[in-house]
């Protein structure tokens, strides 16, 4: 298969010049990171398939953000990147050859890996950073952008991420990932207005989420994501719409509206720890369509300790890295979880197969000395084999809910496995 990075480089570096545009040819080739730079219009045609590269060599390392941290992180297979009024648009398709990076993440068994190693080491909070992985969309520090129409499949890792960005469009665009570990749909991270709307996702992680940084530095930055809107889109499999766990920069005015849930995990989920601080408020939920949805409100401000709480080993004798420390910083329970405050969620409906023994319609776990504040459910009906749990939570609302559980609720289903 022909590498054609250098020869799209070339006429994306050339049409900055102009205000050009570039289209790629019809094919299939193969690509290492591309970099479209400011007034470029870049077509991905619908004759096009990109694969990425699986050398990471391909992929220069350079100071961004991944998972609420800044470090340095291989490049994506396309990326803006301190860039301003670009467009990328058609129908043509990323691959980004996912299965080779997610057996290195956790084997051919899924089971090993990097992540096997590092949990039996007491270390698997550091895994997902120490296993580089590439992604198939980058808009870092960028503003006035637009992502319509593509198709991003099998991503190394997340599949588009957008952070520190002013301004975007994601419009239509269609993404899938069968199997991989940490292939979010769409990350949004600590950025200003983005619309993402008519998209379709569905992978193995959240299938849109919403950050704000990870930890001490992004608290002392506070650079708040708002002003987010998520419009008239389907959703697949996957962890649903998911606001954190990376929220020390403060999370503020997002809309949610007109989304399609079929077989996804969770429906709306909010997930914080208890070392993140930051805050959760402005919160607006409105018309959401729910089928075989296994959770479909899954509010956790202590999630997945395993992966949430950073600590070094007594007597580890490994490489410590830089960023290594940005992750143990403080004690557990000295900052506390992000602030949830004015979350309204209205006009839902959520249908079940009978036959399911694992959806539950309410699974939400505040903490007891920082609960949950004002959150509202109007107008929601739910159909679901058992009812959940409600703790942490104050001046909580119910208007016109309608529940359906014939069930007992269990302990079994008190955990999600992502």
């Amino acid at each position: 298969m022909k590498d054609i990075t250098e020869e799209l480089q070339a006429q994306i570096d050339h049409a900055s010049l102009t205000n050009g545009q570039v289209i790629t040819p019809a094919g299939e080739y193969l690509v290492g990171a591309i970099f479209i730079k400011s007034h470029v219009h870049f077509v991905l045609s619908a004759e096009t398939t990109l694969y990425g590269s699986p050398k990471l060599t391909d992929y220069p390392a350079f100071h961004n953000r991944v998972a609420g941290v800044d470090m340095d992180w291989p490049a994506a297979i396309l990326n803006v990147v301190e860039a301003k009024n670009v467009v990328i648009s058609g129908t043509g398709k990323i691959d980004g050859q996912g299965a080779h990076w997610w057996r290195k993440f956790w084997g051919e068994d899924e089971k090993s890996g990097m992540m096997a190693d590092y949990a039996q080491k007491g270390l698997r909070w550091a895994a997902d950073y120490d296993c580089k992985r590439p992604r198939n969309i980058l808009v870092y520090r960028s503003q006035g952008v637009e992502i319509k129409g593509i198709h991003s499949e099998q991503s190394g890792f997340w599949n588009t991420q957008v952070t520190y960005a002013k301004d975007v469009l994601i419009d239509g665009i269609h993404i899938i990932n069968s199997k991989g570990p940490s292939t979010d749909g769409i990350d949004i991270d600590s950025s200003e207005n983005v619309i993402v709307q008519n998209v379709y996702v569905s992978c193995n992680d959240d299938n849109i989420c919403i950050k704000a940084g990870r930890g001490k530095e992004a608290r002392e930055n506070q650079t708040i994501c708002r002003n987010i809107i998520i419009r008239d889109c389907h959703l697949g499999k996957g962890s649903g719409i998911t606001i954190g766990s990376e929220t020390s920069g403060g999370i503020e005015d997002i809309q949610i509206q007109r989304i399609q849930f079929d077989g996804t995990g969770v429906g709306f989920r909010i997930k914080s720890a208890n070392d993140r601080g930051g805050f959760i408020r402005k919160i607006a939920v409105s018309d959401l369509n729910m089928k075989n949805v296994q959770f479909p409100f899954l509010i956790q401000t202590d999630w997945y300790p395993e992966y949430s709480y950073a600590t070094i080993p007594h007597g580890y004798q490994g490489e410590i890295p830089d960023y290594w420390y940005k992750l143990v910083g403080t004690s557990n329970y000295s900052i506390g979880p992000a602030r949830v405050t004015d979350i309204s969620i209205e006009q839902v409906s959520v249908v079940n197969d009978p036959k399911s023994s694992r959806s539950r319609a309410f699974f939400i776990e505040g903490n007891v000395s920082a609960p949950i504040e004002q959150l509202r459910f109007k107008d929601v009906t739910i159909e679901a084999y058992e009812y959940g749990k409600i703790s942490g939570v104050n001046q909580m609302d119910f208007q016109k809910v309608a529940v359906t559980a014939l069930e007992v609720t269990t302990g079994e289903n008190d955990v999600y496995e992502r």
